[in-house]
């Protein structure tokens, strides 16, 4: 098997350990992660008793997360061309201090809802800026040779603070107003963001961005991107596998209530199966990151898309709740096998003066893919039935895993 990326070096997470640049950017990412997740927490929270004489809180929670969603949507790519422009680190102390700005601006606007979906847009948007330049920070501050074992533990953080970010976030925020009174809360989610602006300030690294010639031009840097992406199939292929995985997450996301009463579990527990995911997905990061150069040669994305396809397949036919939860940890380790080697890729094989417009133009692909899943997988499984539809979605990542490997490998051996 021709590999795919760079060959990484003995030692795992210690080499990352002593690299004090790469702990400064990896510790704004954990405030700054958990940050995210406390504030959709607030945003809920807010959501429900600001203009309490509505009716309809499911809505108004709803029509939150919708505002926090579409700048993802519509300004992902956009946002990409721009941070090529400018230093990642300024990039993203600067987004992560305005966040914080706004989020502590709620203390003193009226208390009206339109005004909080209004810092809910403005907030995602922020955030479609430090997303691109957070991905191409890390080849800047990182060896090629440690990319993979850097990857693992940005995956890991990531999945860590999604279960610990949700799991505090309304016992901090009510300790928080219970301490220090009812704008504690927003005090809290704005510190967070303002200290992980702080701790990415202290990056040692300056960076030389070259202006491009034909100079501000958003919608030629767009058709910059775009065309590099369709000309360069090893970089297509890693974003359509990223794209099927995140697609199968964004479908059991949905199925997964359905899933928690086959194997006994009450619709409201389905949270359980997608940590069970989220443990797998760690375990998968952890493994890969400390002995992956014993693993470099190995087909990793089409052992992982297997791997999913066998679980899929399996699932449609469980009824036993330890082995439901067993099969999620296999999903998400085999989910970590696509994900983690196909970033790396993607971080290796893109020059740096491309970097923002194809992290972003991946952040855009990648919230895409998530909506769409979410809006038709349910219809299908009332529709035909969960049975079928866990075997069809198993048969398509097996068979979307043997196409794209296929394809990765004749782009390699051409390219020798």
């Amino acid at each position: 098997m021709v590999s795919s990326g760079p060959k990484p070096r003995p030692g795992g997470f210690a080499a990352l350990m002593r690299n004090t640049n790469f702990l400064k950017l990896w510790g704004g990412q954990i405030i700054s992660q958990l940050a995210d997740k406390i504030f959709l927490v607030l945003l809920i929270t807010l959501a429900v008793s600001y203009d309490a004489s509505y009716e309809l809180p499911g809505s108004k929670a709803s029509a939150v997360m919708i505002a926090n969603t579409l700048p993802a949507v519509f300004f992902g790519s956009t946002a990409g061309t721009v941070v090529d422009r400018y230093p990642k680190r300024e990039v993203m102390s600067i987004t992560n201090v305005l966040r914080g700005l706004l989020v502590l601006a709620l203390i003193l606007i009226p208390k009206k809802f339109t005004l909080l979906l209004l810092v809910a847009f403005s907030e995602s948007i922020l955030t479609q800026f430090f997303a691109p330049a957070e991905q191409a920070a890390i080849p800047l501050l990182v060896k090629e040779e440690n990319l993979l074992s850097a990857n693992a533990l940005f995956i890991t953080t990531m999945m860590g603070s999604l279960v610990v970010g949700f799991a505090v976030g309304e016992p901090l925020l009510s300790a928080a107003a219970a301490i220090g009174g009812i704008y504690a809360r927003e005090m809290v989610v704005g510190g967070l963001y303002i200290l992980a602006g702080l701790v990415l300030a202290l990056i040692a690294h300056r960076e030389v961005v070259q202006e491009p010639p034909h100079g501000m031009n958003i919608w030629r840097d767009l058709q910059d991107g775009f065309h590099y992406l369709r000309k360069n199939k090893l970089l297509g292929n890693a974003m359509l596998q990223l794209t099927i995985l995140y697609c199968v997450f964004a479908a059991l996301t949905v199925l997964a209530v359905s899933l928690a009463q086959e194997i006994g579990l009450r619709p409201n527990q389905f949270g359980f199966l997608l940590a069970a995911a989220g443990v797998g997905l760690i375990l998968g990061a952890g493994i890969l990151g400390q002995w992956g150069e014993h693993l470099h040669h190995r087909p990793l994305p089409l052992i992982g898309f297997l791997i999913m396809a066998a679980v899929l397949l399996v699932f449609a036919f469980v009824h036993n709740l330890w082995m439901g939860l067993a099969l999620s940890i296999l999903l998400g380790m085999g989910a970590s096998l696509i994900g983690i080697p196909m970033q790396t890729l993607i971080q290796v094989r893109t020059p740096p003066e491309m970097r923002g417009k194809v992290f972003g133009f991946q952040n855009n692909i990648v919230n895409i893919a998530l909506s769409v899943p979410l809006a038709v997988a349910g219809i299908l499984s009332d529709l035909l039935g969960l049975t079928i539809v866990m075997m069809g979605m198993g048969g398509v990542v097996a068979i979307a895993g043997l196409w794209a490997w296929h394809n990765t490998r004749s782009v390699l051996e051409d390219a020798i």
